[in-house]
């Protein structure tokens, strides 16, 4: 496919963490309705995630985060959101731009949306995924206690796969050009 060709990979990319921004920006407006949690995995080392040093060194590449209790401020905009949550009781802001995340889940209603690296610099070709580990069988996140961190292996899903537990993953490898 030449430049003027269509991407449709980025386009549905593009929409789905549209989605995610909906939801978090409902989220920062209303609060989380009913059971709704999310679990939020992001890479640490993108440009424009923001986060304390001493948890960049505790998590050098991924951390996943828990959206449930206890979480303060959050604010979303066009390119990310930012909130605050507990580390050992210490409040910690994050900020965290949309294309750091990785993956999007909202157990309550088994919903997950798994995203692909996006480059960074201009005009940089988007990097495919890191060589995912296996999953353990039992790979689904349990409960959390508030602000807690919960490092997750990144899945290894074909589109659209059924996970034991039933929860939909879409990926957009199918949609990648090879």
């Amino acid at each position: 496919m030449g430049e003027s060709g269509l991407r449709y990979d980025r386009m549905v990319e593009r929409a789905l963490r549209g989605v995610m921004r909906d939801a978090l920006s409902h989220v920062a407006k209303h609060g989380l309705p009913g059971a709704h949690h999310f679990y939020l995995t992001f890479r640490t080392t993108h440009s424009g995630v923001r986060m304390d040093d001493v948890l960049k060194a505790r998590f050098p590449e991924e951390m996943t985060i828990v959206l449930q209790h206890q979480f303060w401020d959050l604010t979303v905009d066009d390119t990310g959101f930012a909130v605050t949550l507990s580390f050992s009781n210490v409040p910690q802001r994050l900020t965290i731009p949309f294309s750091a995340v990785t993956t999007f889940n909202d157990p309550s209603v088994n919903f997950a949306l798994q995203f692909q690296a996006i480059a960074e610099a201009a005009g940089a070709k988007p990097q495919g995924a890191p060589a995912a580990k296996p999953a353990p069988a039992a790979a689904k996140p349990g409960p959390a206690k508030p602000g807690t961190v919960t490092p997750l292996p990144k899945p290894a899903a074909p589109a659209a796969a059924e996970t034991p537990a039933g929860e939909k993953v879409v990926t957009l490898d199918s949609f990648r050009k090879k």
